[in-house]
C-alpha cells in the first residue's frame, strides 16, 4: 500500500569555491535599504549556497526525493518538528489528504515562505514516490505528454560588461536556443542614467541574438512601482516577451496596473504561494505569464491545480526555475508553452547548485528538454559526485 514509514530532511552546504558576481550583478527587493549597516554584499540574503533535500522512504521500500532552496535550514526544522510525525503512516496514494493534513496543520504561521515551502519539498517526494510505485514518470501521472519535447529558454545573462554579456548571449544562440532571459542591474537608487544602463544590456543581447530570439528581462523584485512606471516607457520599445517581477510580489495592484497601462507583458509568481495566491493575482488580472516555482508554491498537488486555474483564465503558465519536477508539470499541461532552463555554471549565486546535487536532471539540446517515458518518478537520484563539496546536515 506504499504507506510512509520515515521523512528524512537533509541540508546540503555548499563549501566549495564561489565564483564572484559583478557589481550591479541583478537588482533585488533590498537594493533600496539603506546599506549602512548591512553587508556590501547586496545579494546575502538571496544566495542559495544550501539546500534542503527531503527522502521519503516507503513501507515497500521507495525513496522520493523532494527538495528547496529557499531558507534550506528553517524548512528543514519544520519538516522535522511538524510535517514528518504528521504523515508518517500514511499512503502516498492519498496525496491530497497529506497536503491538505500539511497545509490545515501549520496553517497559523506556514501559508506562506518558509512553511510551505517545507511543504513543497515533502510533496514533490511523494510524488516522485508515486512515479516509482506506478512505474511511471511523473507526468503520466497528471495527464501525460502534451508535447513530444519542451522548448527551453536559457536563463543567465547577469548583468556585466557589454563585451562579456554579448558573448554569452552568442554561445546561448550557438548551443541552439531561440529564447533567453537577462538581468537587469539598476533600480531607483541608479537614477535616470541607470534606466539607460538597463537598456543598454537589453540592446546590446538583442544586437547578437537578431529579432528572431523571444528576449525576456528580470528585475527580481528590485524595483518602486514609481520607478517601473518610468523605465516601461523605455521597456515598451525593446519587443520583450515579458518584464519579471518589476516590483515587490505583495504590491498586486502594482502588478495589475503595470499589466494594465503598459505594451510589455508582465510575468510573476515566483514569490508567490497556493491555489488561493494565484486566484488572487488572476481575478485582478494583475500578470501575463503564471510564474510559481514548484517546490515554493505547494509541491506538485499546488502546482497542477495552480496550472488548470491559469489555463480556465488564458495565461501560460511558465515556472520559475530549471528543475525536473518543473518540467514534469509544464510536460502534461497544453497551457505550459515553454520552461525555464539554468545552465551548469560553476556556484555563483546558488540556484545553479541542483546541478551538484542530483544526477538525472535533462540537459538542453538545440533549445529543447526531454523527458524520457522509462525514467520513473522524476528521473533523478542523489549525486556523489560532489559530496566533498558539501556539508550535510542530517
Amino acid at each position: 500500500m506504499s504507506k510512509i514509514v520515515s521523512v528524512k530532511a537533509k541540508v546540503y552546504k555548499w563549501t566549495g569555491p564561489v565564483q564572484k558576481i559583478h557589481e550591479n550583478f541583478c537588482t533585488n527587493a533590498a537594493d533600496i535599504v539603506n546599506q549602512e549597516n548591512i553587508s556590501n554584499d547586496r545579494w546575502t540574503t538571496y544566495k542559495f549556497h544550501s539546500w534542503l533535500v527531503v527522502e521519503i522512504e516507503t513501507s515497500d521500500g521507495l525513496v522520493g526525493l523532494g527538495n528547496a532552496a529557499l531558507s534550506p535550514e528553517p524548512c528543514k526544522s519544520v519538516v522535522d518538528t511538524y510535517l514528518a510525525p504528521a504523515i508518517i503512516g500514511e499512503s502516498i496514494w492519498d496525496y491530497e489528504h497529506i497536503w491538505q493534513k500539511m497545509y490545515r496543520q501549520t496553517l497559523a504561521w506556514g501559508r506562506k515562505g518558509v512553511g510551505m515551502t517545507a511543504i513543497s519539498a515533502v510533496d514533490i517526494a511523494i510524488w516522485d514516490a508515486l512515479g516509482k510505485s506506478a512505474k511511471q514518470p511523473v507526468f503520466k501521472l497528471l495527464g501525460g505528454k502534451t508535447k513530444s519535447k519542451l522548448p527551453c529558454y536559457a536563463s543567465k545573462l547577469y548583468s556585466q560588461p557589454l563585451d562579456s554579456l554579448a558573448k554569452e548571449a552568442k554561445d546561448y544562440v550557438d548551443q541552439g536556443f531561440k529564447a533567453m532571459k537577462l538581468r537587469l542591474g539598476w533600480g531607483p537608487t541608479d537614477g535616470a542614467e541607470g534606466m539607460h544602463k538597463n537598456i543598454e544590456l537589453i540592446k546590446t543581447v538583442r544586437s547578437v541574438v537578431g529579432d528572431n530570439v523571444d528576449l525576456m528581462a528580470d528585475v527580481y523584485m528590485g524595483w518602486t512601482f514609481e520607478y517601473a512606471k518610468r523605465m516601461m516607457r523605455l521597456i515598451d520599445n525593446e519587443n520583450l516577451r515579458w518584464l519579471e517581477e518589476p516590483v515587490i510580489a505583495d504590491d498586486i495592484d502594482g502588478y495589475a496596473d503595470l499589466k494594465a497601462s503598459c505594451r510589455t507583458p508582465i510575468s510573476g509568481g515566483e514569490h508567490e504561494y497556493t491555489l488561493f495566491g494565484f486566484r488572487q493575482l488572476l481575478e485582478k488580472k494583475a500578470i501575463d505569464v503564471v510564474q510559481f516555482d514548484t517546490n515554493r508554491v505547494g509541491g506538485i498537488t499546488q502546482a497542477h491545480k495552480i496550472s488548470a486555474l491559469a489555463e480556465a483564465f488564458q495565461i501560460p503558465v511558465i515556472p520559475h526555475a530549471g528543475q525536473v519536477h518543473n518540467f514534469h508539470i509544464s510536460m502534461s499541461s497544453v497551457n505550459a508553452p515553454i520552461v525555464e532552463y539554468f545552465p551548469f555554471w560553476p556556484v555563483e549565486i546558488g540556484n545553479e547548485l541542483f546541478w551538484y546535487i542530483f544526477d538525472g536532471e535533462p540537459q538542453a539540446k538545440n533549445g529543447f528538454i526531454e523527458l524520457e517515458e522509462n525514467k520513473h518518478g522524476l528521473g533523478i537520484k542523489l549525486s556523489n559526485k560532489y559530496l566533498d563539496k558539501f556539508e550535510i546536515i542530517e
